[in-house]
């Protein structure tokens, strides 16, 4: 096994030296915690405990009482729980999760799904050494249920690990699983347990890509459906780890530190948990995944000397250089590599609506504005089940029938949101593109970030359509908008998007070694120079090639091509750049970004909620009428349910 952590043995470790050190630093009135921080997080577990020996040793004390006398707060918490072995470590916190009147499932599920066989048999053995009972019994005597047995098979720690793959076994268990849920009314949770508990890693990861074939979804929307509660979560984590065990806890540590408030217990655990073991790969993971370093957000959540500490243990910031540690750099390869192989199946919540009769979706239209006050709920029915070829029919069925334009007695009979967004749904996506382009290059000010979503997202057949749509709408070409609205690379870089003429097709290895190199190389030069490098490929390479390229682009420099930009870049051009990349790796993901940004300030952006195809709604009471506000959730509710 190859370690990936950020503590390793000193070397020329002396522990009478550091034992020595530690009573200086705690003799006489207060003391040195900088020395006490510094030494204990240079020095791996097992010198710790030699440390230990040889304090008792020398003076006759016990260095953790010590410690504990001698320091406070989370900061003494974190210090001593390095100084514990993992076995009694893992075995303090499951007892501290199910002593007392509540029980800590979160800790539970984390500490024993994450294990392999030998830590859970080490676990199981400090437990009865340390508080003479057994861990299994506690462990039952606290949960229930399903929750409980797939505890109790964790707890056995008999995992297969032999790494034998059997494809007919695969085969067998992926069906099982299928029938065992999706298939059937209720859910077998016998077999989830009896297979997610005892199957190895190798062979569940060849179940989880069988299983998505055969039920035409993941296995955790599977578990999402059928399961629930604690054993829902325990479940997915068992799934979570199976995938990556440090993108597991990469997301355990966002979560512990997100929002208001730390949850320091968490934090504590995981940091001295792996920082033996692969905190670099963790490090890597939670970069990738939040685009900010595991340092720098330790380091705005934390304070003090437990902050100092915290920083020693995680073992360097990520975003300082966007460069890779060698052994975490493969990571970020193979990343973009599964990207690449990976196929984005697009899962539309708004399909054709069957049975379709434009006409009478027209007669129902128009009942509902006709006459006092508005029919709000039969407007969003229609209008959210039924696809955009669909609504296009009852605009011109509206006209056929009644001589009425539709879209002028939509913004008649509603207002503010509402109308805005049930008219934004009634135009073509290209004219709806061609809206949001004009508005967002209308006024005093420019919204570039929607200049840059719409085009950095569009297909080229939907950037040619989207340009005629402005051209007929606004009597003006959109390359000529862009023009007038904007200067320099930035324009430059919309003006080469709005081309419509990206390449298509699959990836040229040949080329996209090539293109990586020509990268590496501007990112050396001075900064016009790469900037028109980085838009001469970005902006006119498939996707397909770009995830190539971006590839071989960690290969051939070992830095992260999203860092580099990040740190090398300013502006809108940085901006424009960033969201290319982002799109190209996975772009359900950039929108979720992007929808995540649009409504987490105080005020929701709505204009741009409503261009990033609205899938969520939200504002503040007081932005609008409570009926206005309530009618909009609706539509949306039908469409993320």
């Amino acid at each position: 096994m190859v370690f990936r952590g950020t503590i390793s043995d000193a070397p020329d470790f002396d522990p009478s030296v550091d034992a020595e050190t530690l009573y200086n630093a705690m003799k006489g009135i207060g003391s040195d915690k900088e020395t006490i921080l510094d030494l204990i997080t240079s020095r791996s577990n097992a010198q710790r405990q030699e440390v230990i020996s040889a304090y008792k040793c020398s003076f006759g004390q016990d260095l953790i009482e010590d410690l504990k006398y001698e320091l406070t707060g989370k900061f003494e918490r974190l210090i001593v729980c390095l100084m514990r072995t993992p076995p009694y470590h893992d075995a303090k916190e499951i007892h501290d999760a199910v002593k007392g009147a509540g029980t800590n499932e979160r800790c539970l599920i984390e500490v024993l799904v994450s294990r392999n066989n030998k830590q859970m048999q080490d676990m199981v053995a400090a437990y009865k050494d340390a508080y003479g009972r057994d861990i299994e019994e506690d462990v039952i005597a606290d949960t229930s249920g399903h929750f409980k047995k797939m505890l109790v098979v964790l707890l056995q720690g008999t995992r297969d690990e032999s790494g034998v793959v059997d494809a007919d076994l695969v085969q067998q268990d992926a069906q099982d699983l299928y029938a065992a849920g999706e298939e059937k009314w209720g859910t077998d949770e016998a077999t989830f347990i009896m297979i997610l508990g005892n199957r190895s890693v190798t062979h569940l990861r060849m179940v989880f890509d069988e299983y998505e074939k055969i039920a035409e979804m993941s296995i955790e929307d599977s578990i999402k459906n059928e399961l629930s509660g604690d054993f829902e979560r325990l479940m997915l984590a068992v799934v979570q780890c199976i995938r990556s065990v440090p993108m597991f806890f990469a997301k355990c540590l966002y979560k512990s530190m997100k929002g208001l408030g730390t949850a320091d217990n968490t934090l504590i655990r995981i940091m001295i948990s792996r920082s033996e073991i692969d905190m670099l790969d963790i490090r890597e993971c939670f970069r990738l995944r939040y685009e900010k370093s595991l340092y720098n957000m330790i380091k705005d959540d934390t304070s003090g000397d437990y902050k100092k500490t915290l920083l020693n243990l995680c073992g360097g910031d990520d975003d300082l250089a966007g460069e890779f540690f060698p052994e975490a750099a493969q990571i970020a390869y193979k990343m973009w590599e599964l990207s690449a192989m990976t196929k984005v199946q697009m899962r539309p919540t708004v399909r054709p609506a069957p049975d379709f009769d434009p006409a009478a979706d027209a007669q129902a239209l128009r009942k509902a504005m006709k006459g006092f006050g508005t029919d709000e709920d039969a407007i969003i029915d229609i209008v959210a089940q039924r696809s955009n070829a669909q609504r296009q029919e009852i605009r011109q069925a509206f006209k056929s029938l009644l001589g009425r334009d539709l879209m002028k007695d939509l913004k008649s009979e509603l207002s503010k949101n509402l109308e805005r967004l049930i008219i934004g749904l009634m135009l073509t996506p290209a004219e709806f593109d061609a809206k949001m382009m004009k508005k967002a290059m209308e006024g005093a000010g420019t919204d570039e970030h929607a200049l840059i979503e719409i085009l950095v997202t569009r297909k080229n057949e939907e950037i040619q359509a989207m340009n005629a749509a402005y051209r007929e709408g606004y009597k003006k070409s959109l390359e000529d908008a862009i023009h007038s609205d904007t200067s320099g690379h930035f324009c430059r870089i919309l003006v080469s998007l709005v081309q419509g003429a990206r390449e298509e097709g699959p990836a040229d290895v040949e080329r996209a070694c090539a293109d990586a190199q020509e990268l590496a190389d501007a990112c050396n030069a001075e900064s016009d120079e790469m900037e028109m490098k980085f838009m001469s490929i970005l902006c006119t390479r498939s996707f397909p090639h770009l995830r190539r390229v971006f590839q071989e682009f960690v290969k051939c420099t070992n830095k992260d091509i999203e860092q580099i930009i990040k740190k090398e870049m300013s502006g809108d051009v940085k901006n424009a750049f960033y969201a290319i990349v982002r799109s190209v790796k996975n772009q359900p993901s950039y929108f979720a970004d992007r929808l995540y940004k649009a409504m987490k300030v105080l005020v929701t952006h709505t204009e741009s909620l409503s261009c990033q195809c609205v899938t969520v709604f939200f504002c503040f009471l007081f932005f609008f009428s409570i009926k206005s506000y309530f009618s909009a959730w609706k539509i949306i509710c039908k469409w993320v349910r």
